[in-house]
């Protein structure tokens, strides 16, 4: 155990690190975990003060394997099993079974000829290599940008396979355990099935107090996060005391159980558990990280390289294949989900819990699961963190980079201003209220948003695909201020809507905030009079200043970002950057 004063300074340095390498990865645009990795790995090597058995000598798994509850209960709060449907699900549940299986098969298999350990070693690093995990993956994907029906299976099949492995690796090690490391000794068929049920019901028990704290109890957005946190802790934690890693599985079907009861109002972006999140994945993986030695590493550095082109090359995309095979998905669709695999914090965190486990037990060959597991981690995750963009550009399933608006109102005005968006570039789709509104679209070469649009973008549980950014340009504020304030947790970017006349009738809409669309002066009601007397929407030349009677609207970026002018952020463009203004009205 380290002295206070350095053990504050390896929380510090541990802190600094997490949040430091996130920051760093967000402005060169690439995966956290390709800086978080090395930087806690160096810090490891180069210090004493952020190894795990320094920090919290026995108990570091427990806290690892709370934290990891946290994560998968964050991710359960975003699937969706209408979502799940279809080809869709039989393509995670092949993904599922068929990827456990190879990977655990290949890994088993491969490991006494690369890394001369004897077979219940591999048995066991095998059965902890098999997961993937959300936290990996979904930053990935948010870096590549992929079509929803990708982003879906992969985020359903990481997101459930991480308990899966998990139990699987306790199982082996406990079957191990029990029968001296002799295969098949202390292995009994029941054990999966029971570990399974205890999680289900923990899952089902925290369920069940999240409902009465939640819908009940009606807590507020603080306290209800609160309760959130400390229900999936305290299931988690019981369950992992009945049987180890049961806490998981709870942790999963409690988020999803959760995010889906109807009357719970469960949002789909969660401020709070995504700050939280993102810091218990730095914090995990710079101090597991941390605990591998240089030494250990380098006597499998070879041997893990060529593990990893065997998952890479030859077991994931087998696996993919054959799961995707006739499920009607595009040929660059299947090749993307061929070449999406990494390994995370349930990989590393259950290596690290065998580890500790297994010192003193007198396995040779068992010190060789950390250090490998650490390269696997660190070899998929820059394989595919470095490669994902181009392969799915190359494969020409990246959706564009440019927004994607979708423009609520079809009074002439509106409509007039969505086809001088098209006309510039930026893909534009109108929701209208009426048959006669939406033929008023189609004569402007725009093809309406299908009626259940909007729905999805005011369900506080659904997440608005497709879209990046709302214009509410209808004739009723107050539906404008309402939708604003609603479809901000479905849709990925901004949400704005046009400012109501100053003494309209109103009664929600009246006060004006960062999310009015305009300058000052430029409600509805004068935009829609300056466009009745015959004013047009017009896009000007890169770098030029609005001409004297026009009003700047938004920002055209040249890659295709539409950013509006508000109140609060007037219109400042670059020497590459056109305005797409509001001319005056003739004579």
């Amino acid at each position: 155990m380290l002295p206070p004063d350095r053990f504050l300074l390896g929380i510090a340095l541990i802190m600094l690190l997490a949040v430091g390498c996130q920051i760093a990865a967000s402005r060169l645009r690439i995966p956290a975990l390709i800086l978080l990795l090395p930087a806690g790995f160096t810090a490891g090597a180069l210090t004493d003060v952020v190894h795990p058995d320094r920090l919290a000598p026995g108990n570091f798994s427990s806290i690892v394997s709370l934290s990891v509850a946290v994560i998968l209960y964050d991710a359960g709060l975003g699937l969706r099993p209408a979502h799940l449907r279809g080809a869709t699900r039989s393509v995670v549940l092949r993904l599922l079974f068929l990827g456990v299986l190879a990977g655990w098969a290949s890994v088993t298999g491969l490991a006494p000829a690369l890394f001369a350990v004897p077979f219940p070693v591999a048995l066991l690093l095998g059965a902890v290599l098999v997961v993937s995990g959300p936290t990996v993956v979904g930053p990935l994907l948010d870096h590549v940008r992929p079509p929803d029906r990708v982003r879906r299976i992969l985020i359903w099949e990481g997101t459930l396979v991480d308990p899966v492995g998990a139990i699987l690796g306790a199982l082996v090690l406990h079957s191990l355990l029990v029968g001296d490391f002799r295969v098949g000794r202390g292995f009994h068929p029941g054990e999966f099935t029971l570990s399974w049920l205890v999680g289900l019901a923990g899952g089902a028990v925290g369920t069940a107090v999240l409902w009465f704290l939640l819908r009940r109890l009606r807590l507020g957005e603080t306290l209800g996060t609160l309760a959130q946190l400390a229900t999936v802790v305290a299931v988690s934690a019981g369950c992992d005391i009945v049987r180890d890693d049961t806490g998981l599985i709870a942790a999963v079907v409690a988020g999803l159980a959760v995010a889906n009861l109807p009357g719970l109002g469960m949002p789909a972006r969660r401020p709070f558990f995504e700050t939280l999140v993102q810091l218990v994945i730095g914090l995990l993986f710079v101090t597991i990280s941390a605990g591998v030695a240089p030494s250990s590493v380098l006597p499998v550095l070879l041997p893990a390289l060529v593990l990893v082109g065997a998952l890479v090359l030859v077991v994931r995309p087998l696996v993919a294949w054959i799961s995707t095979h006739g499920h009607g998905l595009p040929r660059g669709e299947r090749l993307f989900v061929a070449w999406m695999a990494p390994r995370g914090i349930v990989a590393a965190s259950t290596a690290s819990a065998f580890a500790s486990t297994l010192d003193g037990e007198g396995l040779p060959g068992s010190e060789a699961i950390l250090p490998v597991t650490f390269l696997v981690i660190v070899g998929t995750v820059l394989v595919y963190g470095l490669t994902a963009a181009p392969v799915a550009a190359r494969l020409g399933i990246t959706l564009p980079a440019r927004a994607r608006q979708l423009v609520v109102g079809g009074r002439p005005w509106s409509v007039d201003l969505a086809r001088c968006l098209k006309s510039a570039g930026v893909e534009v789709t109108v929701w209208t209220a009426t048959e006669e509104q939406r033929q008023r679209v189609r004569r402007a070469g725009i093809e309406p948003a299908p009626g259940e649009l909007l729905a999805a973008a005011t369900d506080p549980s659904g997440r608005l695909e497709g879209v990046d950014s709302v214009l509410l340009l209808t004739d009723d504020d107050d539906f404008n201020a309402l939708v604003s304030v609603v479809a901000q947790d479905s849709v990925d970017g901004p949400v704005h809507r046009v400012a109501p006349p100053p003494h309209g009738p109103g009664a929600v809409a009246t006060r004006t905030g960062p999310d009015v669309l305009f300058g000052p002066g430029l409600g509805r009601d004068v935009l829609a009079d300056r466009h009745g007397r015959g004013a047009s929407f017009t896009v000007g030349a890169p770098g030029e200043r609005p001409p004297p009677g026009h009003d700047a609207l938004f920002v055209l970026g040249a890659g295709g970002r539409l950013e509006p002018v508000t109140e609060s952020r007037p219109a400042r463009p670059g020497p590459e950057d056109r305005l797409v203004l509001l001319g005056p009205a003739p004579g």
